[in-house]
């Protein structure tokens, strides 16, 4: 399972996919709006896909994911539209074997999603807007405010 919604996202059933009578973990991670980017406040954020091409690169994710770690299942949700805050942004459930490989996995889907991933946000602040079109140059500006 490697989607793009533009409905709340419901986790249940990316741990519904994965699950299996050999998972000793399942492990979800659920990437939120938060109200608070570099100092400044966000109002909302509103993201956008090159849909076709963003469901392939989530499909591709699952699968180097699997080759990396081939007793983990992995699903994936994204979600597109206007987003407020708390509200999740993206889904993904892995399970395993054992825990160590559900985090390996895990934490690796989420760096692919922000290198390869043609989705993009708008960011609404008090004061304004910003397209962020490239999420690891955003991550290296929060870096060097909070390093």
């Amino acid at each position: 399972m490697f989607q793009l919604t533009k409905e709340p996202i419901d986790i249940q059933p990316l741990i519904d996919e994965v699950s299996h009578r050999n998972a000793g973990a399942v492990l979800t991670f659920l990437g939120t709006v938060r109200e608070l980017t570099n100092g400044k406040r966000t109002v909302q954020l509103e993201y956008h896909a090159y849909e076709s091409m963003a469901q392939k690169m989530l499909q591709r994710i699952g699968d180097e994911v699997q080759e990396k770690w081939p007793h983990v299942n992995i699903a994936i949700t994204h979600r597109l539209g206007v987003l407020h805050i708390s509200e999740v942004a993206v889904a993904i459930a892995v399970s395993s074997p054992h825990r160590k490989d559900a985090y390996d996995a895990n934490a690796f889907a989420m760096e692919r999603i922000k290198e390869m991933v043609p989705i993009w946000k708008k960011e609404h602040w008090d004061d304004g807007t910003s397209w962020i079109g490239d999420q690891q140059e955003e991550n290296g500006r929060e870096e060097a405010a909070h390093g």
